[in-house]
């Protein structure tokens, strides 16, 4: 499918398989907000334009009440959720990011999706545990569920070459099945067009597919594309993906990994239109307005959206637009 031309054909059988999941007609999308909480990195990937090393003037960790002035912001214009993520910090131990948790949840009521398998595994290394004793503790301190980044394309050769620090495939397949094993709900990604072959995206999908085959831990799979425009690894990669390119691995996806409810049709790297049209291939939602989204735009993308934008997107799709919760488990009134 990947090698065919047959795009439409493609799209339809997408579609196909994105009725049988969801008859009812609704596209979905969330309103929450992405909180970098701090910038240093220890390991360099080189798709990323976020990160400052350490002892770097620009580098930071945002106090708490920075962190808790955001979530107010966030609820305050009807958002549910707050996705957190930062770069691998060397000295943050776990105490850090619990005593994090349990502030916000005694401030306020909203789902913490946060930090994602590297960051987890980092914690784990500098706090001296295990991934489950890790992940179990920041479950109970507050953490509600687990993001898919950091997952880019989850095969060694891939990953030695555009982030050789970073955790490992088996790593980030071990801090999903630990975190379902947990009763924790997680999604996954992948970012593509970062000069993988084929076969590699399609051991990407089979990684998701055999995962949720043996959990049914994830939620939702959401493909992005590689943006090159600021980072050192774009000097190697002379074309971004297409949005041609994007609907194919999109509609694939949708009909590959057929035991995960929800595709995530995204708006950030291919743009608005873009996304519309992934929804008639196979896409049954389109993520979040972003009230603030740090990491994707310092590599380039610079893609905005409104809820009314994203509304009437859905509308003009042909779909019933409804605001979701982060676990794709409540619609709310609008």
């Amino acid at each position: 499918m990947f090698e065919s031309d047959d795009l439409i054909g493609i799209g339809m059988q997408a579609d196909a398989v994105r009725r049988n999941h969801h008859p009812e007609g609704v596209a979905s999308y969330i309103i929450d907000r992405n909180i970098n909480y701090t910038n240093f990195c220890t390991e360099y990937c080189s798709f990323c334009a976020f990160y400052r090393p350490m002892g770097h003037k620009e580098g930071y960790v945002l106090p708490q009440e920075t962190i808790f002035d955001k979530i107010q912001e966030t609820i305050d214009l009807g958002g549910t959720g707050i996705l957190m993520q930062g770069g691998l910090h060397p000295d943050l131990k776990i105490e850090w990011y619990e005593d994090l948790l349990r502030n916000i949840k005694r401030r306020f009521t909203i789902h913490t999706h946060c930090f994602s398998a590297p960051e987890i595994t980092n914690i784990a290394q500098v706090s001296g545990l295990s991934l489950h004793d890790t992940i179990a503790r920041l479950r109970d301190a507050g953490l509600d569920s687990i993001p898919g980044g950091g997952a880019e394309i989850l095969d060694d050769a891939v990953r030695y070459r555009i982030s050789r620090l970073k955790c490992g495939t088996q790593e980030w397949i071990d801090v999903h099945r630990t975190a379902h094993a947990l009763g924790m709900r997680t999604t996954a990604t992948m970012m593509f067009g970062c000069g993988e072959t084929i076969e590699q995206r399609v051991n990407h999908l089979e990684i998701v597919r055999q995962i949720q085959e043996d959990t049914g831990g994830f939620t939702a799979f959401i493909p992005w594309s590689f943006q090159r425009e600021n980072t050192s690894l774009g000097r190697f990669i002379k074309e971004e993906a297409t949005a041609v390119e994007y609907l194919k691995t999109l509609a694939i996806s949708r009909i590959y990994l057929d035991n995960i409810l929800n595709i995530q049709s995204s708006w950030v790297t291919p743009g608005l239109k873009t996304c519309q049209v992934g929804l008639r291939f196979g896409g049954n939602d389109v993520g979040s307005i972003m009230i603030e989204e740090n990491v994707v735009s310092a590599a380039g993308a610079h893609h905005r959206a409104t809820e009314e934008e994203l509304r009437r997107l859905i509308r003009d799709a042909g779909f019933i637009p409804k605001q979701r919760d982060t676990l794709y488990t409540k619609y709310f009134l609008n």
